[in-house]
């Protein structure tokens, strides 16, 4: 798998019988998921998002989305 690599390959190699292969697609689609998640809590932040509601949306604790980016995130202006 190499970043070319479009999302229907990633199906079709996520459903190889070759473990080598759909193990190496699940580790890709692990890595997409990571940035679109990183990309998106920005995006909420930016549009004045609390953590604990974007913790809400990913049903993880405000703890856990706070430590995870936290600090590569600016705080969104005050109304």
């Amino acid at each position: 798998m190499n970043g070319s690599t479009d999302c229907g390959d990633l199906t079709d190699a996520a459903a190889s019988s070759d473990p080598a292969t759909g193990l190496a697609a699940v580790r890709a689609l692990r890595t997409l998921a990571d940035r679109l998640e990183e990309v998106q809590v920005a995006n909420a932040r930016e549009r004045g998002w609390s953590w604990q509601t974007i913790a809400d949306v990913l049903q993880i604790s405000r703890q856990a989305v706070h430590q995870k980016y936290g600090s590569t995130q600016t705080r969104p202006p005050r109304s």
